[in-house]
């Protein structure tokens, strides 16, 4: 069964803030191959520990760090 997804606004809130992926990176102690990842939103997993790093770096709440993308549904004509 779908119950959707979980996005990552990564791409949008560097953009937006002018932050370079290099940048966050080191400030971080990421790697650039898995910040790539999640970027993309190619992960299958998220570390809680990186979602509190990135919060607090980003001086954001979760919910805007992340979004819950619902399944479609499909219609019953």
């Amino acid at each position: 069964m779908d119950y959707g997804t979980l996005t990552l606004q990564l791409e949008r809130i560097l953009r937006e803030r002018n932050i370079s992926k290099n940048r966050i990176c080191r400030d971080l102690d990421i790697p650039r191959t898995n910040f790539n990842r999640y970027c993309r939103n190619g992960f299958q997993r998220i570390d809680v520990q990186l979602l509190c790093k990135l919060c607090w770096y980003l001086n954001i709440n979760v919910g805007e760090l992340l979004e819950y993308v619902p399944p479609e549904r499909e219609s019953s004509d």
